[in-house]
């Protein structure tokens, strides 16, 4: 299968830049879907859209859409998957995946029932200076990786009926931001054997800052901190035996990194240049998949965004974040 056909679920900011990016690329936009017929129409017209539907209904049975983008916040994600899969659609969910754990497994037991695609759109894995990383770490160039660190640290709203601060839309600074440095530390060192976490609440319950180390099968130690009230610098580092990476501000998006060695000498210096802000790389990804006939991606399986869910419920449950009852239809 080539020249997939995309249909966006939902209009919002994320759902923008997705958009900007795929017609970089050059990729086909054929359709939108917003509960609102005047978001779907706008957004259409703005990206030179053919169908804007007035639902997310309307927009899965579209017989000209192969794969749709999930565009909506997180406390969503299962149902607008679910809805996708079940019309017999591939799937790119924003991330953090689903809201927990047991929503992810039940996303993936549906794709497969299906022999759907169902992929978690952590952009940051598919961008080139994350490549290069990983060759760098894969190759042994750094030594043997002792240590991992990143912050995603933003000041967001703290009106209560924020997104980010309202539990009952899946809030908090944890699934928003902090599913980057985790998801990155688990790329880099594996999955861990330990978690530990700390954090602070804000007056809804949401957390709003939240710190974690964990340790890793290889004896690997990483560390976290993320926080929606206060921007911080935003960088991540790998720490080696030989040699160690510094990604420079902001370090999940295209930009800088230097590779020093012991004796603190640059050994390699990479800049990004990516056109747009870089989605483009994931959807790409995903139709070479497609392409290829296969159901997974290597860069992040499905499994492992699984398992990356289950890590994160643990976190929330150290610090003490409790979302209101799950609904039917996630059970």
């Amino acid at each position: 299968m080539t020249g997939l056909r995309w249909g966006i679920l939902a209009t919002g900011g994320i759902a923008h830049a997705f958009t900007r990016d795929l017609r970089t690329a050059g990729l086909t936009v054929a359709a939108v879907g917003s509960r609102r017929a005047e978001a779907a129409e706008s957004f259409a017209h703005e990206y030179e859209i053919p169908r804007a539907h007035s639902s997310y209904e309307a927009l899965v049975e579209d017989p000209d859409v192969d794969i749709v983008y999930v565009a909506t916040p997180h406390g969503r994600h299962f149902e607008d998957a679910a809805l996708a899969l079940q019309a017999g659609k591939h799937v790119l969910v924003e991330k953090a995946i689903t809201l927990d754990a047991d929503e992810a497994t039940a996303l993936r037991d549906l794709a497969a029932d299906a022999d759907l695609l169902i992929m978690e759109a952590m952009w940051t894995r598919y961008l080139p200076h994350m490549a290069r990383i990983r060759e760098l770490v894969r190759s042994g160039a750094l030594g043997e990786v002792r240590t991992v660190f990143a912050d995603h640290t933003q000041r967001i709203s703290a009106d209560p009926s924020h997104r980010l601060n309202a539990l009952e839309l899946g809030g908090g600074a944890l699934l928003d931001l902090g599913i980057y440095p985790v998801s990155f530390i688990w790329d880099v060192l594996g999955a861990p054997t330990g978690i530990r976490a700390l954090g602070r609440l804000g007056d809804t319950g949401a957390d709003t800052e939240v710190v974690g180390s964990m340790v890793h099968g290889t004896g690997a130690v990483s560390s976290f901190a993320i926080s929606s009230r206060g921007a911080g610098p935003n960088v991540a580092h790998i720490v080696g035996s030989e040699a160690s990476i510094a990604i420079d501000p902001v370090w999940y998006c295209p930009t800088t990194f230097r590779v020093t060695d012991a004796d603190r000498r640059v050994i390699e210096e990479y800049r990004s240049e990516v056109d747009g802000r870089g989605m483009q790389y994931q959807a790409l990804y995903a139709e070479q998949l497609l392409a290829d006939g296969r159901r997974d991606s290597e860069l992040l399986p499905f499994g492992e965004s699984v398992a990356i869910m289950a890590a994160l419920d643990d976190v929330r449950a150290q610090v003490g974040v409790i979302y209101p009852p799950k609904r039917k239809n996630a059970g």
